[in-house]
């Protein structure tokens, strides 16, 4: 996933959050620490990219396991806003 900062100042520490909607599970991630229960997932930046400029990005990414349907998330929020896919 990537994390674009649209705004004017420094995003400082960024922690997104999702639903998975067919019980995915994350067994492993990277450029951010995840969390989950049940079907709620964030994850949270590291201390090496816990700022991301006004105007930059950085991204994480993850492993999952499923069974039977791999729907997507139908809603992010970034630091508890809501935000677009």
């Amino acid at each position: 996933m990537t994390i674009t900062n649209t705004g004017r100042e420094p995003l400082t520490p960024w922690s997104p959050a999702w639903s998975f909607a067919d019980g995915q599970r994350i067994s492993q991630s990277w450029n951010g620490t995840a969390a989950q229960t049940g079907t709620a997932v964030t994850v949270s930046s590291t201390s090496w990219n816990a700022t991301v400029a006004a105007g930059g990005t950085t991204s994480f990414g993850f492993l999952a396991s499923w069974t039977g349907a791999n729907r997507p998330p139908a809603a992010f929020a970034l630091d508890g806003v809501s935000c677009a896919q």
